[in-house]
């Protein structure tokens, strides 16, 4: 069967040029996948990306990783992206069950494979990327190792909310209601919806005045609150996560020391118990580590370029937890 080419917006991502392509998940629904090849790799990267994020956003990343001889695939997630939306509601962020994104992965897999994405492969899972990505690697990701950043391995909610977390989108699915937005979400895409000044993403001014260009660039690719069922299905997954041995994989996990987004102290547990792996907090950054100063940018991608190249070693601008 032939791939299929589907639109990248190389004007506002920047970087290398990618190839993009349609794929379509073992359910039927219809995903986007990109591919940044690089002439005499040293292996490829599967970037798996967050909750609301697109292809583009990670242009500027594909090239850094090129410089450290890395070639990149990474892909839109059912319902963002240009990928299949799930519900009428083109703002909501919605998922029938989480663990219907592995077939996304497997979909992924297979682009991947045609294209001859060059081996080793290893893992970068951002945020709710990470969820999928621990999952995937348990269940077998053909990766070398894996690195995280911000992980959602819990979702971070005060102790007043936690209990409506759990209850109203239960609640809300007897009813009809699941696709509705939760409490404090809105329909606006975050960066649309707050400046720059106490945003909780990056303090890398020019990187949030780049994701918001590319989203009035093209509206399409925005993506606001998650649904109610969505952040049943979320909650539940990370329960599902934290039970689990940690993969017999070396592991980097960073973590910016003003996260305010996930729940730091999942991540904490999951580092301590995960024998192979290393919790590296990063002075000054917040959830976007990737999208962050490039002094520290470049600090958290050249710790995993040393985990990939199996070198062993710190950067000034990371400590270890």
């Amino acid at each position: 069967m032939a791939l299929l080419p589907a639109p990248y917006f190389h004007d506002i991502a920047g970087g290398p040029q990618a190839e993009a392509h349609w794929a379509t998940s073992q359910d039927g629904v219809r995903i986007r996948i990109a591919f940044w090849p690089l002439a005499e790799a040293k292996g490829t990267v599967l970037l798996f990306p967050g909750r609301t994020e697109y292809l583009e956003k990670y242009g500027i990343t594909a090239g850094e990783l090129a410089a450290r001889g890395y070639a990149m695939v990474s892909i839109d997630w059912r319902g963002q992206g240009l990928a299949d939306r799930l519900i009428d509601d083109r703002r909501v962020g919605h998922v029938t069950r989480f663990p219907d994104y592995q077939k996304d992965v497997a979909a992924a897999l297979e682009i991947a494979r045609r294209l001859g994405a060059p081996e080793p492969w290893h893992l970068i899972g951002h945020s709710m990327g990470g969820a999928i990505g621990l999952r995937a690697v348990l269940e077998g990701l053909p990766v070398k190792s894996c690195t995280f950043t911000g992980p959602m391995w819990g979702i971070s909610m005060s102790a007043l909310m936690r209990p409506l977390g759990w209850a109203l989108p239960r609640v809300a699915s007897l009813v009809g209601m699941g696709t509705r937005l939760p409490p404090t979400t809105t329909y606006a895409p975050y960066v649309l919806d707050n400046p720059f000044e106490g945003n909780m993403l990056t303090t890398d001014r020019d990187m949030y005045l780049m994701m918001q260009s590319q989203l009035g660039a093209q509206p399409g690719l925005a993506l606001g609150g998650p649904s109610l069922i969505w952040l049943r299905e979320g909650l539940q997954e990370c329960k599902y996560l934290m039970r689990q041995t940690a993969p017999d994989l070396p592991c980097l996990t960073f973590l910016g020391e003003d996260e305010r987004i996930i729940d730091t102290a999942a991540v904490h547990e999951r580092m301590r118990r995960w024998p192979r792996g290393e919790l590296v907090m990063v002075p000054g950054a917040q959830h976007e580590v990737l999208m962050e100063r490039p002094a520290l940018r470049n600090s958290v991608l050249d710790r995993m370029a040393d985990l990939w190249a199996g070198r062993v070693g710190q950067t000034d601008a990371a400590k270890r937890a």
